[in-house]
Formats: structure tokens, sequence, C-alpha cells
């Protein structure tokens, strides 16, 4: 793996260790400490997630017109205001709600800059350099929330500087070692889509993309639940904050730990990243099938440990997709388009989810997610449908040539 990827490893794990320490209270913030609705903490996380686009979009185009040092560096210090700025006005609904707008804005414009430059980097790496980008920032997961249960036990404010105090870190990591990252540009066969064409022709790339990035909006959707519902929800039924926070660090800690086994279970069973979108989304349907019926802490780890091993095998293989499809010079932009459409899902998926559970029950938010997730399964299915189409047309039209 090259030294470049490492410092970017490093940049994102300290940056998710740092914005660990908030995202799983904000519902918590909003609900209890503000006195707002669900339906109310939900929008604002819409508003959150919203800024969150705005920035992917222009991260990924800051990247191929920039670079990605001034991309990176731009995005942070825009997040790094922001959260210093939190620290000191949480008190008021307009203050928090326009500080995580800033939050972000600034953290959408990095993701995308950092998961271009990771397939840059490490070209010939296929599946590997976003797969390490996913483990770092669950690594950073693991680490923020195993902190969480420990910075609830101090003032609330606490929280808000440990948040800035851990962008301040990474501003300065990057500022120092990533001016002179060596990226490589050269041309590689992609991996796990060896049966299509990787030059398709406009069309049929960009709906295979669609299709794929469909399933990965829904399963956001779903999956952001876990962040803004389920938090509520299970401390509504009596597990303590501690309980949630656990479910967090188990999360980040089998994703870390169990990527050797993940690795030969995909080398010899799930090969193709076709088959590992349908066990991932698989796992997803399963875990909240279970979620439905729960009540008690080791039935919500069941279910977190089945979610997190499906995610395991889907996340990563929808940046990989990408990046393999991206034209040259493009790359930036794809990730950007990625990057966009996660944090679509987390930004309606708090506010949709918060409806459901007001208007309804949690149950009935759960068994609207399972429809759903249905959906993404076959729209994965279907993605590369088009590939193989723009690849038989092609086959055919040179035998006609060769025939004429």
């Amino acid at each position: 793996m090259p030294k470049s990827l490492w410092y970017l490893l490093v940049a994102l794990t300290i940056q998710i260790t740092g914005a660990s320490f908030l995202w799983p209270l904000n519902s918590l913030i909003i609900h209890q400490e503000l006195g707002k609705s669900l339906t109310v903490a939900g929008f604002i996380l819409f508003l959150h997630s919203g800024t969150g686009v705005i920035g992917n979009i222009l991260g990924g185009r800051f990247y191929d017109r920039i670079g990605a040092y001034r991309t990176i560096l731009g995005g942070l210090s825009i997040a790094v205001v922001a959260t210093f700025i939190l620290a000191n006005s949480y008190h008021s609904i307009i203050g928090y709600t326009l500080c995580l707008m800033g939050i972000g804005l600034g953290s959408g414009i990095v993701f995308p800059a950092m998961y271009a430059l990771a397939g840059s980097v490490w070209p010939e790496g296929g599946r590997k350099p976003f797969n390490n980008m996913y483990v770092a920032q669950n690594l950073g997961v693991a680490l923020g929330t195993a902190c969480i249960g420990l910075i609830a036990t101090l003032p609330l404010y606490a929280v808000f500087y440990a948040n800035a105090l851990m962008y301040t870190v990474v501003i300065i990591f990057v500022a120092i070692t990533f001016r002179k990252l060596s990226v490589k540009n050269e041309a590689v066969s992609p991996v796990g889509l060896t049966e299509v064409p990787l030059k398709a022709k406009n069309k049929p790339t960009i709906l295979a993309l669609t299709l794929v990035l469909v399933s990965f909006f829904i399963c956001w959707l779903a999956y952001t639940q876990w962040q803004a519902n389920v938090s509520v929800h299970t401390q509504n039924i009596g597990l303590s904050l501690r309980d949630y926070s656990l479910f967090w660090t188990v999360n980040g800690l089998l994703i870390v730990l169990a990527q050797p086994i993940l690795s030969i279970f995909i080398k010899k069973w799930v090969n193709s990243l076709k088959r590992q979108m349908f066990v991932g989304i698989l796992l997803f349907f399963v875990s909240y099938a279970i979620l439905a019926h729960v009540e008690f802490f080791s039935g919500f780890m069941v279910a977190m440990i089945i979610l997190t091993i499906g995610e395991m095998f889907f996340w990563p293989v929808v940046p990989t997709i990408a990046h393999q499809l991206a034209p040259k010079g493009k790359e930036g932009a794809y990730q950007g388009i990625v990057n966009s459409v996660s944090t679509s899902g987390k930004m309606i998926g708090p506010l949709i989810g918060g409806l459901l559970v007001d208007l309804y029950s949690f149950q009935i938010m759960i068994y609207v997610l399972l429809v759903f997730i249905i959906i993404a399964q076959v729209t994965a299915m279907l993605y590369d449908k088009p590939l193989r189409k723009a690849k038989n047309n092609e086959e055919l039209n040179k035998k006609s040539m060769k025939g004429a």
C-alpha cells in the first residue's frame, strides 16, 4: 500500500473520530436538551445533510479543477470554524442548526476529494484503497463512539470542544503531509468488472451507475435511522446512552478486526462486486427485520452486528464502481456524486423516519424500510444490464463490419 494512502487514512480516522463525538448525539441533544420534536430534529439533520450534498458536489468539482490539497484544506477550514462557533452557541436552536450546516458543508467538500485521491494514489488497487478508506472511517467511528460514554458525563460544551479540537488536529496534519502526495494517473483494468467494458458509452455507463446509486441511497436512508430514531427509541425503552454508544463501538471494531476474514470470504465465494452488493443488501434486510421486533439490548446488538457485516460488503463497492466507470479527469466529480447520494440518504432518512415515528410508530417505520430495501436489491441486481447490452451491441457492430 502506498505511503500516500497511509496519510489519507490517518487524516480520515482523526476527522471521523472527532465527528463521532457529536453525530450520534445530535437527535438526543435537539430532542432532550433543546426540547424539540423528532420531526424537528429530523428537519435539522435534513438541513445538515443538505449542505453536505452541496459540499460533495463542490468538493468533487474542486478536486478536478484545483487538486486535492487545496480542496481538502478549504473544506476543513470551513468545518473548523463551524465547530468552534457551535461550542459557544449550542444552546440556541438557530445557532445549532446553522453550525451543523457549516460542518456539513465543510465535511462534504472533504470526502469526495479524499476518496478520489485514494483511487488516484493507488489506481492498481481496485477495491482495496476504497475498502481501506472505509475501514479507517469506521475505526474513527469506533474510537469516537467509545468515548461518548465518558464525554457524556462531562458538561455538554466539552463534547463540542472535543469535536472542534479533533478538526483542528486534522487540518494541521493535512497541511503538513498532503502537499507532496504522489498521484498515479496510469489507466488500469478494473477489478470485479472484467465482464463489462470499462470504456462503455456514456448513456449505459450513467444508467448503470444510477441503478447502483438508487440502491446506495435507499440503504443509507435505512442506515441513518440508527443515528436518528433508533437512538431515541432505545432511550424510550430504558437503554442507557452508554448502551447505545456500545452498538457503534462494536460496529467500528467489527469492521476493523473482521477485515481479514471478510477478504478471504470475498476471494473464495463472493468475488464479484455484484455478488457483494447482493449479500450486503440481503443482510440489511435481515437486520431490519430483527430490529422491528426487539426490545432488549441483546436483540439490538444482534441487529447491529448483522447490519455491520452487510455494510462491510456493500459500502466499499459503490465508490469502486464509480471510480472504474469515471472518465479520465472526472474521478473527483464521480466520487462527488457518490458522496452526495449517500449524504442525501442521511439527509432524507431522519426526516422520513421522524415523521413515520411521530405519525405511526417505530415498528411501522421499520416495515416501510423493509419494502425500500427490497427495491434496493432489485436495482442493484440490474445495474450491469445496460453495460452488458452496450457490450453486446458493440460486438454485433464489429461482426457486421467484418461481414461487410
